[in-house]
């Protein structure tokens, strides 16, 4: 009798297993990115380059009063900071994912393809022009970067040869550097520019406050609503162009709409931290290595581990040189440069 009963309590729970083991491991892919934000986030809040120690720090964040100069260092300097920081972070990670995906190139990045040279060399212009960043940066970081973007996926399309990742990356590089000499030549003819957009080439959220979002902000909801509405004809196109169009999707209008979206994320990220590199292409790896290659489920760790990323780097740019501070562009460069080769080398550059 237990011989022939454990088959028939054992096979109405056989179905269950899969399904089960996938919530758990989707439960997972949330918690673990939103633990690791929380975390960082604290750690924005906790450590500075200045006097004001995590002790101190603690201690205000607890309510203890008394300590005026840990208020303000905490509230005044460090909380505007850190919510600047996630920010930026969500729509670089969101970003660098649907570039990714629309482009199906696993080495698809906002700084790597030109996107974020764009939307600085944008604005550097209208700088140097005599124009004002408060009131039309943001717009002009968008249209950079589109442009940027553009002008990287049209030079690796040139010949039809637009699926070759090796290519698209060396596409944006070059596109990359033309542009970075582009704002050389313009800092060294106006020298009254130099220290307004010394900050557009290296990028950093030091000194930035609450108010730098006012303008960026409908460029990103913007964006961040047109990912929502191309995320599942990518999904789609991922199966290849002759499935999504039979489920009825456009391959060519979500891709138009995917650049359009990385367009406006990164330029309204870059309108208020500068050009941040390599964090769109961290960011997707660890998201899929949680979920799989399903955009749609990417997203999610996508938009958590992206603050969590950022906030990681701008604290340890804070400890680095202490007591001064590294720029943020070049503390993610450090860790986004090594896993970049590191990916190249084991991964042998396949498109998705």
């Amino acid at each position: 009798m237990l011989v022939d009963e454990a088959p028939a309590t054992a096979g109405p729970l056989t179905p269950e297993v899969g399904p089960r083991r996938s919530t758990l491991r989707w439960t997972a892919a949330v918690v673990a990115p939103a633990a690791v934000l929380v975390v960082a986030a604290v750690a924005s809040l906790l450590v500075g380059s200045g006097q004001v120690g995590p002790v101190r720090a603690l201690r205000v964040l607890i309510g203890a009063a008394g300590d005026p100069d840990a208020t303000f260092a905490v509230w005044q300097l460090r909380w505007p900071r850190t919510v600047v920081a996630a920010v930026v972070g969500a729509a670089l990670g969101t970003a660098g994912t649907v570039l990714q995906a629309a482009t199906r190139n696993p080495l698809a990045e906002p700084g790597l393809l030109g996107v974020s040279a764009g939307a600085s060399t944008a604005v550097v212009l209208v700088i140097a022009l005599g124009g004002s960043v408060a009131t039309v940066g943001p717009h002009i970081a968008v249209l950079g970067a589109l442009l940027g973007c553009l002008a990287a996926l049209g030079a690796a399309r040139l010949r039809g040869v637009g699926d070759d990742p090796v290519r698209l990356i060396l596409a944006g590089a070059a596109l990359t550097g033309v542009l970075g000499s582009i704002t050389s030549v313009l800092l060294l003819v106006d020298q009254r520019s130099a220290d307004e957009v010394r900050f557009w080439t290296v990028g950093a959220v030091a000194g930035r406050d609450l108010g730098v979002l006012v303008g960026a902000v409908p460029a990103l909801l913007l964006g961040g609503l047109l990912v929502t509405l191309v995320a599942r004809p990518l999904a789609a196109l991922a199966l290849g162009e002759q499935v999504a169009t039979g489920l009825g999707h456009s391959p060519r209008r979500a891709r138009l709409g995917a650049v359009v979206a990385v367009a406006l994320l990164v330029g309204g990220a870059t309108a208020v931290a500068g050009p941040i590199s390599f964090v769109g292409l961290v960011v997707p790896f660890a998201a899929r290595a949680l979920v799989g290659p399903d955009l749609r489920r990417a997203l999610v760790p996508s938009v958590l581990f992206g603050p969590a990323v950022v906030l990681g780097a701008d604290v340890a740019s804070r400890l680095l040189v202490r007591p001064y501070e590294m720029p943020l562009g070049v503390v993610t460069a450090l860790i986004g440069a090594p896993v970049l080769v590191a990916v190249v080398r084991a991964r042998r550059v396949p498109a998705l």
